[in-house]
């Protein structure tokens, strides 16, 4: 007899509506799996924030079902929130509270006593230890989102949610935030992220959903969304000239003078550099290799 585990995360139909007409979630359907790193993407407006909203309980859908851990959100609201670990995009603060303060009080929403020693573990992991006493004022821009990262986490949530947690940081946060996620998510968490760095995604996630204008277009393995790219990709940059029509085709994606062409051989190597001497075209930083998630992420917003 074939056992089966209760989702992290399900969302089953879920809908949004405003009272202006736009409809940002059109019945979005699928579940994340207990333990999973699991890749929410899309462009701006695709409806990855309000998704998440939803799920935060801050905005209510039109439709639908959302259930963590096999608890009605909509029924249970603050029982589904004790799993929930959510790091929004926006840096909200108290500008009279300290760093530790910070936690202290997030912690006496979840009604959470004693809890230094793991708010201590938290501020060293994300490399917060020396501003424990500082003022959340006093803070740079990623700092500050590191003390959301850490808000998120006073409650031990078996559920993580990371809302472009690394947006305009640098890189010494994504060092310090990824292997402290990456060391939970071993531990058995669960790890939901939404990024516009597809690079991340590739890396950390096991399964990637994609949505567009409020639909999930693909929900697939990482490695199997790769795959819908057979053979390798060309890529350079146009110093002069214009791309021959007859490459157009074979255009995987184009940033600027930036161009990537797909390639079925070797033969096809040639034969592209050729097309493009004979038409007078000028390149550098000329490349071949493997294709990656942006330009699976790229083909499937072009789509129809």
């Amino acid at each position: 007899m074939t056992q089966t585990t209760t989702p992290a995360v399900s969302f089953k139909g879920v809908e949004k509506r405003y009272a202006s007409g736009t409809q940002a979630l059109k019945g979005v359907s699928f579940a994340v799996e207990e333990g999973e790193f699991f890749g929410l993407l899309g462009p701006n407006g695709a409806g990855k924030t309000t998704l998440i909203s939803c799920l935060a309980g801050l905005t209510t859908p039109t439709a639908g079902r959302i259930v963590v851990r096999g608890v009605d959100c909509a029924a249970d609201r603050r029982r589904a929130s004790l799993s929930l670990g959510i790091v929004p995009q926006e840096i909200t603060f108290d500008p009279f509270l300290t760093v530790r303060e910070t936690l202290r009080f997030q912690s006496g929403y979840w009604g959470l006593r004693r809890n230094d020693a793991w708010i201590d573990e938290i501020l060293e992991n994300l490399g917060l230890a020396d501003k424990a006493d500082a003022s959340m004022r006093a803070l740079s821009g990623g700092m500050k989102r590191r003390v959301l990262v850490a808000q998120a986490l006073v409650h031990k949530p078996p559920v993580i949610v990371l809302d472009e947690p690394t947006a305009g940081v640098d890189v010494e946060l994504r060092e310090h935030l990824w292997d402290f996620i990456g060391r939970l998510h071993r531990e058995g968490r669960t790890i939901i992220l939404t990024t516009h760095y597809l690079a991340e995604a590739q890396q950390l996630c096991s399964r990637i959903a994609i949505m567009k204008l409020g639909e999930v277009a693909a929900l697939e393995r990482t490695e199997t969304l790769l795959s819908r790219f057979e053979g390798r990709v060309l890529r350079c940059r146009i110093v002069s000239g214009d791309l021959p029509a007859a490459l157009e085709p074979d255009v995987v994606r184009r940033h600027g003078a930036d161009v990537a062409l797909r390639l079925t051989d070797a033969d096809d190597v040639l034969a592209k550099l050729e097309c493009m001497r004979a038409a007078g075209v000028k390149i550098e930083n000329l490349t071949v290799g493997q294709p990656d998630l942006e330009d699976v992420f790229l083909a499937l917003m072009g789509a129809n």
